[in-house]
């Protein structure tokens, strides 16, 4: 933390603490009841929830809000996004597939690009958390989950543009009371967790609670570690997989109320994980190839793929997370104040094989030159086995060293600070307005280096002769949002509700460049402005960022960039209750999320390197400049929800959703190195329906389903004018979630608890670029007719006791074992995709202990 940082997270901490009265009185807090009915199937109570930043039923609740309880997180043991999401229609989730910092949520067509802002606001017991990789860390004990879908920014402010997250931790306990928690699961996974719970004083309460889980994952390296790699590089590698993981996660909370009327609630965290990273594979998608040599696999469906991974590089990762916040709750006579100062740091770091073989950078390295053809027999992701000889190049993610090593490194520092005044509780017309400012410190490099059969290095950028940078992205980006917002809700009549809220967002953003200008590449050249790809005898001598290349930039250097980026966030909502069982309800909002910078030299690559004509070029007619463009989305929704038959739950809401520049991630390769940057999509319409039922067969068992289908399509495209017509990028066509659930008495303290729970994901595109043709570097068109993900069904199962305060279960996930691709990044210029296999068949124990 460097002491700018400091200096704000103790500001705002004094800001918060001045803002407690001598006096004070009681404030009354909604419980953390269970749900009526929500759509993961509970009927223990009233929905309690708080989805626009006030205590409501979700039933009034003029929005589409996907709620678990308590009880449904208990009985489905969910704990991080990746378990929300696959309880919840209209929302996906790409996760973990580079490490686990890596996230990507869809909401109803609005997806949030790799490296990029979010599309979604993280709001754990009323404080934001602004990094994406947040998203996927557990959060603490939950008591509750709610997925908000649509724009959320009037309410929830900075990046709400799809939607919302909110989590409810569990609060102390009037008693000391406890829970310890164990599973244990095929592929060497466990967990071991604890929560202690209770009053410390009079008006002080505490919550403890952490868990250490580890896994081998699903998919195996089986040439690390084998027979082969200890005799190419002397040493013989540790054979888990891809994926596996090792986390431990820390949580405190301290509740007080030094009287009726205030409560401060101090929380903190710590988690670190290790364990492997990147888990694609490489296919092609050229046509061309595929009849030269009479075999489809040059130009097979993604989902059709079997996973073979063969690096000699043992990918890595490394994560750790810190951060505290203070909420002060004061109850005044004419209403509340709530303010809140946070702080936290994030740092994700992976290692990895290279994508960059193809380009033979390193074919005349000595390391290259003796492993490449000792390697040469490994059986590899299909087509490189059978046509490696044919090819004369190295393989993504290949046994030898030829491809190089990746390297990537995102840390993030904030502060959040923010003050609410609320009031109208009871009354007519509740109201809500105040401001809030957020500091961020990120920064992001991705690197190349050689491969030299050391393995690769945490470092942005070294001279360290086992492995040098080749190539290197590296940039800091500091960020300041400044924010002021209102809100009212005013009973118009008996049964009419009307509401409004505005937010005014002012957000300004740097970019500084981190790259040394003098320093230069040994291998990785650039044939087109005179530096050859390197050979054993002329080295390449070449900038690390082609970004610093006069011939793209006559400067020399990449200079500093700034922009602010401004928007006014309306959202109106209208409720009627004909009666207390039935609910009609619409709202408009605008979503944003603002702008920012790609890593510095994007343009000037794209522009040198893809667009001029060939030889120099390819004639791409692609545009990626330097600044993104802010996103912006008018969104509409009409719905009703209510009971029916005195026990059947419905809601059905249709949506429209005008975007404005959407952001999108690209990834590009070339004999510049590799790419990671953000596009805007000018204009993409998105319209759909959702719906949801749940029912009461009997008193002991209950049925749920809910659905959702979305249409959507890209209006204007300038950065890819060909794809106009295309649908919204990573959006399914339709998603359907069901199941059943059971709680069968067997005595007075036994229960027979039972669940299954299906998940159907329609077809999904991952780019802009779908059923198109593109021109490559390698001179062969490329369609993408077949990087388009088939619809898939998984389902979960759970069945055990609950004995007093003793429970145990056995469970499977995706008890089919049902294979299917999680993640499909295409680089439309390299003629294939890089796609990452989806979670496999889990079964194991579970056991649980209250006291």
């Amino acid at each position: 933390m460097n002491m700018k940082a400091i200096s704000r997270l103790l500001c705002g901490c004094a800001w918060v603490i001045s803002l407690v009265p001598t006096q004070v009185n009681a404030q009354t807090v909604a419980s953390e009841n269970g749900v009526v009915n929500d759509q993961a199937g509970d009927d223990v109570g009233e929905i309690i929830v708080t989805a626009r930043q006030q205590n409501e039923s979700l039933k009034d609740v003029p929005a589409s809000v996907s709620v678990l309880s308590a009880d449904t997180i208990e009985t489905t043991k969910a704990r991080v996004a990746v378990d929300f999401v696959s309880l919840t229609s209209g929302v996906t989730i790409q996760t973990a597939t580079t490490d686990p910092s890596d996230v990507s949520i869809n909401i109803r067509g609005l997806n949030s690009p790799r490296d990029a802002e979010n599309n979604i606001a993280l709001v754990v017991d009323g404080v934001l958390k602004t990094s994406i990789a947040s998203t996927n860390e557990p959060q603490g004990a939950l008591a509750q989950v709610e997925i908000l879908k649509g724009p959320q920014g009037a309410i929830y402010g900075r990046n709400a543009s799809a939607g919302a997250i909110v989590i409810t931790t569990k609060k102390p306990t009037p008693e000391l009371s406890g829970q310890i928690k164990g599973r244990i699961a095929n592929d060497n996974t466990y967990l071991v967790s604890g929560l202690l719970s209770g009053p410390i004083t009079d008006g002080i309460g505490f919550v403890l609670n952490g868990e250490w889980t580890k896994s081998d994952g699903y998919y195996r390296n089986t040439f690390v570690g084998s027979d082969l790699h200890q005799s190419v590089y002397g040493y013989r590698g540790n054979p888990a997989s891809v994926d596996s993981y090792n986390k431990l996660n820390l949580f405190g909370r301290i509740l007080l109320e030094p009287s009726d009327d205030t409560e401060i609630d101090l929380k903190a965290n710590f988690g670190k994980s290790h364990g492997g990273a990147l888990s694609f594979n490489a296919v092609f998608q050229i046509p061309t190839l595929a009849q030269a040599f009479n075999d489809p696999i040059f130009n097979a469906p993604v989902s059709d793929h079997k996973f073979i991974f063969t690096d000699d590089t043992e990918a890595k990762h490394w994560q750790q997370a810190y951060g505290a916040s203070m909420k002060l709750r004061q109850r005044f006579d004419f209403g509340s104040l709530i303010a809140v100062v946070a702080y936290n740091n994030n740092k994700n770091e992976y290692i990895a094989g290279g994508t960059s073989g193809a380009f033979g950078f390193f074919n005349n390295e000595s390391t290259c030159l003796r492993t490449r053809p000792a390697t040469s027999g490994v059986v590899n992701q299909a087509p490189f086995t059978q046509y490696n000889a044919a090819f004369g190049f190295a393989m993504p993610y290949s046994p030898s060293t030829c491809d190089g090593i990746q390297g990537n490194r995102r840390t993030q520092t904030d502060v959040v600070s923010e003050i609410r005044l609320t009031g109208g509780e009871g009354t007519p017309l509740n109201w809500q307005l105040g401001g809030s400012y957020i500091f961020i410190d990120r920064r992001v490099c991705v690197n190349l280096t050689l491969d030299t059969g050391f393995g690769g290095t945490r470092e942005c950028f070294t001279t360290d002769p086992r492995f040098p940078t080749e190539n290197l992205t590296d940039d800091n980006y500091r960020t300041n949002v400044y924010a002021v917002f209102a809100a009212a809700d005013w009973d118009a009549t008996d049964k009419l509700r009307l509401g409004v809220a505005l937010r005014y967002d002012i957000e300004a953003r740097d970019r500084f460049n981190n790259v040394p200008v003098n320093a230069r590449t040994r291998w990785v050249g650039n044939p087109r402005t005179g530096f050859p790809i390197g050979t054993a005898t002329t080295p390449a001598n070449y900038y690390l960022n082609p970004g610093l290349d006069p011939a793209y930039n006559p400067s020399g250097v990449i200079p500093d960039i700034s922009q602010t980026f401004k928007q006014l966030q309306p959202k109106v909502t209208i409720t009627y209750k004909p009666n207390s069982d039935l609910t009609i309800f619409g709202n408009w909002g605008i979503g944003f999320k603002a702008g920012g910078f790609n890593p510095a030299g994007t343009e000037a690559i794209i522009n040198g390197f893809f667009n001029p004509a060939p030889p120099v070029g390819i004639s791409a007619g692609i545009s990626v400049p330097d600044l993104i463009k802010k996103e912006t989305n008018s969104a509409f929704e009409l719905g009703i929800k209510g009971r029916v038959f005195n026990g059947l739950n419905f809601e059905v809401a249709g949506y429209l959703t005008n975007v404005s520049n959407m952001q999108f991630f690209e990834f590009f390769v070339g004999d510049f190195g590799l790419l990671r940057s953000t596009s805007n999509i000018d204009k993409v319409q998105i319209y759909g329906v959702e719906a949801s039922i749940d029912y009461r067969i009997s008193p002991v068992f209950k049925l749920f389903v809910n659905g959702n289908y979305t249409e959507s399509e890209i209006k204007r495209n300038s950065g890819r004018p060909y794809t106009v017509g295309n649908k919204s990028p990573a959006t399914p066509d339709y998603t359907i979630n069901g199941g059943i659930q059971m709680k069968a008495p067997v005595s007075n303290n036994i229960d027979l608890i039972g669940r299954v729970d299906f998940r159907v994901v329609g077809p999904t595109p991952f780019h802009t670029v779908q059923s198109n043709t593109t021109p490559t570097i390698f001179g062969l068109p490329a369609t993408y007719d077949n990087s388009t993900r088939n619809a898939f069904a998984t389902v979960n199962a759970r069945l055990g006791v609950d004995i007093g305060s003793f429970s145990i279960s056995a469970f499977a996930t995706n008890l089919f074992n049902k294979q299917f691709v999680e993640d499909v990044v295409i680089a439309p210029e390299f003629g294939g995709d890089f796609i990452a296999g989806g979670a496999l068949r889990r079964f194991g124990l579970d056991v649980s202990y209250k006291f």
